[in-house]
């Protein structure tokens, strides 16, 4: 192989580091290391010089060769299945389920709850199953952001790659925060200064992410077991709940929260208000993506992982808040907390209603395990993000930084000190709840853009595929939505943005708000579009990109495998023999 010639941004092949400098390519093999540990540690952070996160074939004026060669990325590719596996059903269960369904409960009551959050889960569905077929065909760093430069325009890539690092960044602090906020439910921990829980926290996740992605995904694996168990643990407690069946509670109760006070609050407006907290709360589910580039084998992981999403969606949140739903009337004075505060979760509120003292507890480590993982989600999703984005040339080089052990070590660190905002506590809870509703404002719509840009991503590929000559038979997985799916998810995603769009100018209870307060809601709840239009136009003007041609499309580049009709061959025929039982459960999981 040759070598890399990166400041040209072309790629005429690897050269490959000797054997006794211990490197880690990256590309699935680890050289045999000599010296001691301590030298074979200390030389892991060294650069790898061969190393880059996107590989692209580009001619001298920067457009992609006609013959693409595979993909070989630089990064560690050590998750393994069940990583994957659990990533994929408890990965991004968090405070947006724990607590931020308590406000989506309070603002539109148990109706607009379910209706939302499924709405949102159906689109969902749609989204993840349109970044399988994507993230299976092109397992390449970077991913979504990476498709809407290739299948739509470089200058949207470029808007959506930093929207989403944006929106981790800052979901970082914010997550540690509630950690702190968290352990205030214990009368000891209320006396230590939360300074003290943030260095605590901050260490931790810094620690996690610096062991590489195989720490990324142990330790998601161990949080994911803990969030599920949770989870099936308070649906089954809070049937029994309902049905009377806790001794000294409040007896059965059914569905009579759905009648008083009702089963919908501020009406449609309400609905509406839900729509965006509940995309919040599904936020993450994307990363099974993202993780294709550090995957040992994406053509038969992902799929797997792709499909535990609609169990996600039905068991753990549709199953889970119509219960909650059941248990927590939408005016009860508690729900009324703040939104880092899981004081004000539906899930603790429930069992202490019931009269349970010891589970409250429980919950509350729950949801202090559910907060550290999405921080550590958060600095595993920017560093990827930026790395992918500094090897395109579209943020500083330095970030494209891959140490011989497959990490991006310096977007890990980047991505790390924006942790340290969490130390605005010590200012004060008016300075820092001032401070974090901006930064949840940056946050708040990312995912909704980065979801309609996956769906019409998969829509450009399927044209591009045709116009090459492709059929459906040579993709290693296929969309169960179909492209369909994902133009139906385009669809409800620009309604949510309208919805958003409306309330954000027109909340519920505006005509008692001052201009200056509408000015600042209408901010807060659409920040992250006037950050998106400028980075597209700003990026549009400099580069004077254009929206591509289907003939122009890159469906080459980044396929992992170049024996794929004779691996997919193998792979049918051994299905073919497999009783019906099998083929369904292959279908479903």
């Amino acid at each position: 192989m040759a070598d890399v010639d990166l400041e040209g941004g072309r790629e005429k092949g690897y050269s490959s580091p000797s054997v006794a400098s211990g490197a880690h390519h990256g590309y699935g093999e680890t050289e045999v290391k000599s010296g001691t540990k301590w030298e074979n540690f200390r030389d892991s952070f060294k650069r790898n010089p061969n190393a880059r996160v996107v590989t692209e074939a580009l001619d001298d004026e920067g457009r992609p060769l006609p013959e693409q060669p595979p993909a070989e990325p630089a990064l560690s590719m050590k998750l393994k299945d069940r990583h994957l596996q659990m990533i994929a059903i408890g990965g991004s269960i968090g405070t947006g389920l724990f607590v931020g369904s308590g406000s989506a409960l309070s603002a539109g009551g148990p109706a607009s709850l379910i209706l939302a959050y499924g709405l949102i889960g159906m689109m969902l569905f749609c989204t993840i199953q349109a970044l399988g077929e994507l993230a299976v065909a092109f397992p390449v760093a970077g991913s979504f952001a990476v498709y809407a430069s290739r299948f739509l325009d470089p200058a949207w890539g470029f808007a959506m790659a930093w929207n989403y690092a944006l929106s981790w960044l800052v979901t970082l602090p914010l997550e540690i925060v509630a950690a702190s906020i968290t352990l205030q439910f214990w009368s000891g921990a209320r006396e230590t200064n939360a300074a003290a829980w943030v260095t605590i926290f901050l260490f931790v996740i810094i620690s996690i992410n610096l062991f590489g992605v195989k720490g990324y995904g142990e330790a998601e694996f161990v949080f994911s077991i803990i969030k599920v168990t949770a989870i099936i643990g308070f649906i089954i407690l809070g049937i029994i709940i309902d049905t009377g069946g806790v001794p000294g509670g409040n007896g059965y109760m059914g569905a009579k929260y759905w009648y008083n006070p009702g089963a919908f609050n501020n009406g449609f407006k309400g609905l509406c208000s839900v729509f965006v907290t509940a995309a919040f709360s599904f936020q993450g589910t994307e990363l099974v993506g993202l993780c294709a580039a550090e995957t040992e084998n994406p053509r038969k992981t992902l799929p797997k992982a792709v499909k535990q999403v609609f169990w996600r969606i039905t068991l753990f949140y549709m199953v889970s808040l119509t219960i909650v739903g059941c248990l927590v009337p939408y005016n009860d004075e508690k729900l009324l907390g703040a939104s880092t505060d899981a004081n004000a979760s539906p899930f603790v509120i429930a069992v202490r209603n019931a009269g349970i003292n010891v589970v409250p507890s429980i919950m509350n480590v729950v949801i202090l395990i559910a907060v550290l993982s999405v921080g550590n989600s958060s600095i595993y999703g920017a560093s990827r993000t930026i790395a992918a984005l500094a090897d395109r040339g579209q943020a500083p080089k330095i970030f494209g930084y891959i140490d011989r052990s497959g990490r991006p070590l310096v977007a890990i660190l980047f991505s790390s000190a924006f942790g340290f905002i969490s130390y605005i506590v010590a200012a004060g809870s008016d300075t820092s709840d001032k401070a974090f509703a901006w930064m949840m404002a940056i946050s708040g719509l990312s995912a909704i853009f980065n979801w309609g840009s996956i769906c019409l991503c998969h829509i450009r590929f399927r044209q591009a595929w045709a116009h090459r000559g492709h059929t459906l038979d040579e993709l290693a997985f296929k969309s169960q939505a179909t492209v369909y799916g994902s133009w139906a998810g385009l669809i409800f995603n620009g309604l949510v943005l309208v919805a958003q769009f409306w309330t954000g100018f027109a909340p519920v209870g505006y005509a008692e708000m001052t201009t200056s307060e509408l000015v600042e809601n209408w901010f807060k709840a659409y920040l992250a579009a006037p950050i998106v239009i400028a980075c597209y136009l700003i990026f549009k003007f400099v580069k004077k990109t254009h929206f591509k041609r289907i003939d122009e499309i890159d469906v080459t580049s980044g396929r992992r495998e170049m024996n794929l009709p004779a691996l997919l061959a193998e792979e049918r025929a051994e299905q073919a023999q497999w009783p019906r039982w099998k083929k369904v459960w292959n279908i479903l999981c």
